[in-house]
């Protein structure tokens, strides 16, 4: 099998059997979802889910959000992972979206990156999910998984990663694909304990047989 018909095979098993996957973060507005993404750095989307509901209606805005303080922020989200971090993050972001951006949220890769708290899979998840651009974003689950089942040869970091997705994957569905490789990840293809016979991919994955 090569690799271009590996991607041809798995693309169109996971566009049957999920055909508008969906981030699993709740958000209302692009700047609730870059609040949520920040938050979900190491943590879960169940506990950023919980605690983003007070948040969000506290801060209905940057200007909002920038006009407050740390200890405030803290108190909403100190059940997340390295909640004094990303409270510093939440804060100076909001106040660079107010002080740069006019309070609107950038819609492109270097306006995002210049946030506080956005590195470039934070970045191109705000382009895919809330613009719908062809941008793939690489978390521990796509990282693991494309390796695991076969789209990548052993990348070594989550750029080479994005690369060779990028090149194999027509951009209208990076979007897409980007959420098939974490529900699959989250759900089927786990780190520790694979449901390979659950999978609907395991006669074109790579490893399958061969985990343990």
């Amino acid at each position: 099998m090569t690799i271009r018909q590996r991607y041809e095979g798995i693309i169109a098993r996971f566009s049957e059997a999920m055909p508008d996957p969906k981030t699993e973060l709740h958000y209302d507005t692009p700047f609730h979802l870059l609040l949520a993404v920040i938050l979900s750095a190491q943590c879960t989307d169940k506990r950023v889910n919980i605690v983003t509901p007070p948040l969000f209606e506290a801060f209905p805005d940057p200007a909002s959000l920038a006009a407050s303080d740390e200890a405030t922020v803290y108190e909403f989200i100190k059940s997340v992972t390295f909640p004094n971090n990303k409270t510093r993050h939440l804060l100076r972001a909001a106040r660079l979206l107010v002080e740069e951006f006019g309070g609107e949220m950038p819609s492109d890769i270097d306006g995002l990156m210049k946030l506080p708290g956005v590195g470039r899979k934070t970045a191109n998840v705000m382009l895919s999910v809330v613009w719908n651009k062809g941008a793939m974003a690489v978390d521990t689950h796509v990282f693991r998984v494309s390796n695991r089942i076969g789209l990548t040869n052993n990348s070594k970091t989550p750029l080479a990663t994005e690369k060779t997705l990028v090149r194999y994957i027509p951009e209208h569905l990076l979007p897409k694909a980007h959420h098939w490789l974490i529900l699959h990840g989250r759900y089927v293809c786990k780190a520790r304990k694979p449901e390979c016979m659950d999978c609907i991919i395991k006669d074109l994955c790579k490893s399958y047989g061969k985990i343990k």
